[in-house]
Order: structure tokens, then sequence, then C-alpha cells
């Protein structure tokens, strides 16, 4: 299954000013985080960010938050709850005049998402990005995870985040992926935008 960025939402777990310094190989973590918004940017995809407790761990890295189109705060480490306003789009309300719909159209119905393949990244791996991926998963959203763009102090924790997500059903890919199954060809219009990302 190819990611399709028509059918996507890119998910940016925790990249917070006071966090960032204690993670693993964070400037390369952080670099791969910015690559996939501004490629979500460039190709319409939204780009939704958490921050845990910013007034203890500060904002989402000021670059970062930029590229963001809305960014939501939590308490819990799973940023689950605290994005379900802007992943599923609202119930459709009851259309024409209800008198002359039949009875099973009188109701609203949840709506299904419009992009149902929520793209995840973040830190840290094996504690907020980890329990988000699994909440989502099961409310039965395509995960994927971004391995190269996430990052926990221990490369050990960050790995075994991976091993328990894949066993999950989480798909992991990385960056670059993402980037070229999005693009899915070099004559689209955004091709060399990306390699200048990239290069």
């Amino acid at each position: 299954m190819l990611l399709d960025a028509d059918d996507s939402q890119l998910v940016l777990v925790d990249y917070q000013a006071r966090l960032m310094p204690a993670i693993h190989d964070a400037p390369a973590v952080l670099a791969n985080a910015r690559r996939l918004a501004q490629m979500a940017r460039l190709l319409g995809v939204p780009v939704w960010a958490s921050e845990q407790n910013p007034a203890r761990l500060g904002g989402t890295e000021p670059e970062l938050a930029l590229l963001c189109d809305r960014i939501v705060h939590k308490m819990a480490f799973s940023a689950t709850e605290a994005l379900q306003a802007v992943l599923a789009p609202p119930a459709q309300a009851p259309r024409g005049n209800a008198r002359s719909l039949p009875r099973h159209l009188q109701k609203a119905q949840p709506a299904e998402p419009e992009r149902g393949t929520l793209v995840l990244a973040g830190c840290e791996a094996h504690v907020c990005l980890l329990q988000t991926a699994l909440e989502l998963l099961e409310q039965e959203w395509d995960v994927c995870v971004v391995t190269d763009a996430c990052g926990s102090r221990t490369d050990r924790s960050r790995d075994a985040a991976f091993d328990r997500l894949a066993g999950a059903g989480c798909e992991l890919v990385t960056t670059e992926m993402v980037g070229f199954e999005w693009l899915r060809g070099c004559e689209h219009p955004r091709f060399k935008d990306w390699l200048a990302l990239i290069r």
C-alpha cells in the first residue's frame, strides 16, 4: 500500500523546545520532521502538532510550528483525545425537509474521515508517540510511523517502540519513503522542491 497525499494527514507529536535537547540524535530527528512538514505543505496535506504540558516543556520548535495548521495542547501522554477535533470531520447534518426523508436518513450519520491515513512522527517515541499511535490504531485509522523523524532519550527505548508499533499493525516508514510515495513520480510539479529538501 503506497501512501497517497490526498488521503494523508501529518501528525507531529511533541517536538518541544525543552524536550528536544534530551532526545538522542535530536538535530536529525528535527530536520526530518521539518522536511515532512514542508513537503506536506507543498502538497496540501494537513499538518497537526501536539504539545505535552507546554507550560513545563515549552512550545513546538519555532520553525516547525510555522508549518502546522493547528497545534493542540495535552496533559495525557497520548495526543489522541486532543487531536479528535481536527482529525475527523463533524457529523453531517440531515439535508432537506425532515418529513420528506426516510426515517434512517433523518438522524445525522457519523462522517467517514476524508483523509484516513495518519502519518505520525514525534517524541518521545516510546511514550507519547507510541500511546498516540496505538490509540489511533484502535480507532481504526491507518497509521504510518516515520522512524527517522522519531526520537527518544535513548535509541534502545526508541527501537523498542518501533518493535511494538510494528507488531500492533503500524506501517514503519522513513521521511524519504513518505515524500516519494506522496509524489509517485518525477513528473510531479513538486518533485524538484522535494529533491531540494532532502539534498
